[in-house]
C-alpha cells in the first residue's frame, strides 16, 4: 500500500486493529446482543470479566482454605479433640506437615481415610495427655493397643 501523504499514512491502522479487535470479540463470543457485536460494548464487558476472574481465582483458594478448616474441624469434632489441640499434638509427635498441603492432605484424610484419621487423632491425644496440653484430660484405649513406647517421649 503506497501512501501519497502524511495524514493518510496517520490514518490507516492496517492489520494490526483487526486482530485486536479480533480477540476481544473472540473472548465476547458467548455474550447475548450488542456486547456481543459492538466493539465498545464488547471491549467493557471483556475488561469487567477479566476483573471478576483474576479477583474469582484468589476467592477460590481462600473457599478452599475455609472448606478444609471445616473438615478437619468435624473430622477432629468426631473423635473428640479440638483442632488446635490436634494440630499440637502432631507437631510434638513430630509428624510435621507444612500449612497449606497438611490442611488439604489432613482434610482428605478425614474425608476419605477415615481409620488413617483416627490414628492420627489417636497419636495426637495421646502426645497431649503425656506433655500436659489442657484441653485433654483422659487417655485413649490407644496406648493399651500400640504402647507409649511408640511415641517419642524425649
Amino acid at each position: 500500500m503506497v501512501f501519497l501523504n502524511l495524514p493518510l499514512l496517520v490514518r490507516s491502522r492496517g492489520p494490526d486493529e483487526f486482530w485486536r479487535k479480533r480477540r476481544i470479540f473472540k473472548l465476547a463470543a458467548h455474550y447475548r446482543s450488542r456486547t456481543r457485536n459492538v466493539y465498545t460494548f464488547a471491549i467493557r464487558s471483556v475488561h469487567r470479566a477479566l476483573a471478576y476472574a483474576t479477583k474469582g481465582r484468589k476467592l477460590k483458594k481462600l473457599d478452599m482454605v475455609q472448606l478444609w478448616n471445616t473438615r478437619l474441624e468435624a473430622g477432629c469434632q468426631q473423635y473428640g479433640v479440638a483442632l488446635d489441640t490436634f494440630k499440637e499434638g502432631l507437631a510434638r509427635s513430630d509428624i510435621l506437615l507444612n500449612k497449606s498441603v497438611g490442611r488439604k492432605t489432613l482434610s482428605d484424610l478425614a474425608i476419605w481415610e477415615p481409620r488413617s484419621f483416627e490414628a492420627l487423632v489417636n497419636i495426637s491425644r495421646e502426645r497431649a495427655a503425656v506433655e500436659g496440653i489442657p484441653d485433654i484430660k483422659r487417655r485413649s484405649a490407644f496406648n493399651q493397643v500400640y504402647g507409649l513406647n511408640n511415641l517419642k517421649l524425649d
